[in-house]
């Protein structure tokens, strides 16, 4: 191991956990709150069981005021709603807060997308079968639609690791803020290499992990 890894490995794995828990948090709001958001996207659209123009257009909307926010100005507005409902503004946790709300409409719309993508046939199918709504979007929709979903997180976590490397302007910490003030800022261009190389790595691990389990579970 090259002696400047030796010299910085304590700071190096609290960065790299500081990324893991901005990056697990951002993908627990994705799945939880952004899965739902993106499927009633969907539902609520124009011509579908849960037809709604004044729910679609609001959270079309919103997702899309998000969105079209350049992270480091939406992590800057939120500065106070993150101090709010942290109690404070600074740290790993709070930098939690605006990952998390730019993972939502992410990955709400990537749902909305592969949803979309599914032949109309089997929502009349499914329909036609008396099927609840819950039925609908549990044995039907997100069956059908699971590789998608599955290439959608994936794109999304490595967006996420890429949005955690800005964190450093509220002090979140992470690999990306430790290369900049170490490599970086103190001339040690050797270091920064190798949290580039950390993090190269950390991304081709999660798309081939992925697209793999996406090429697993697409039965079509």
């Amino acid at each position: 191991m090259p002696e400047i890894l030796v010299q910085y490995q304590a700071e190096i794995w609290q960065a790299i956990v500081e990324t893991f828990i901005m990056v697990g948090v951002s993908i627990l709001a994705a799945v939880l709150i952004g899965l739902p958001v993106g499927t009633l996207l969907f539902l609520s659209r124009k011509g579908n069981i849960l037809e709604n123009r004044i729910i679609f257009s609001s959270l079309n909307l919103v997702v899309n005021i998000i969105r079209s926010f350049p992270f480091l100005l939406l992590v800057v507005f939120l500065i106070p709603f993150t101090r709010l409902i942290i109690g404070t503004a600074i740290g790993t946790a709070a930098a939690t807060v605006p990952l998390s709300i730019i993972a939502i409409a992410h990955y709400s719309r990537l749902v909305e997308q592969s949803l979309l993508d599914i032949p109309k046939g089997v929502l009349e199918a499914a329909i036609s079968m008396g099927a609840s709504v819950k039925g609908i979007i549990i044995k039907f929709l997100y069956v059908e639609a699971r590789s998608g979903l599955v290439l959608g997180l994936t794109t999304s976590i490595i967006s996420f690791i890429s949005y955690s490397t800005i964190m450093g302007v509220v002090g979140g910490g992470g690999i990306g803020d430790f290369a900049i003030r170490y490599g970086y800022q103190q001339f040690k261009t050797d270091l920064m290499v190798y949290m580039i190389i950390i993090m190269v790595i950390l991304v081709q691990f999660i798309q081939f992990t992925g697209t793999t389990v996406s090429r697993l579970i697409d039965k079509r």
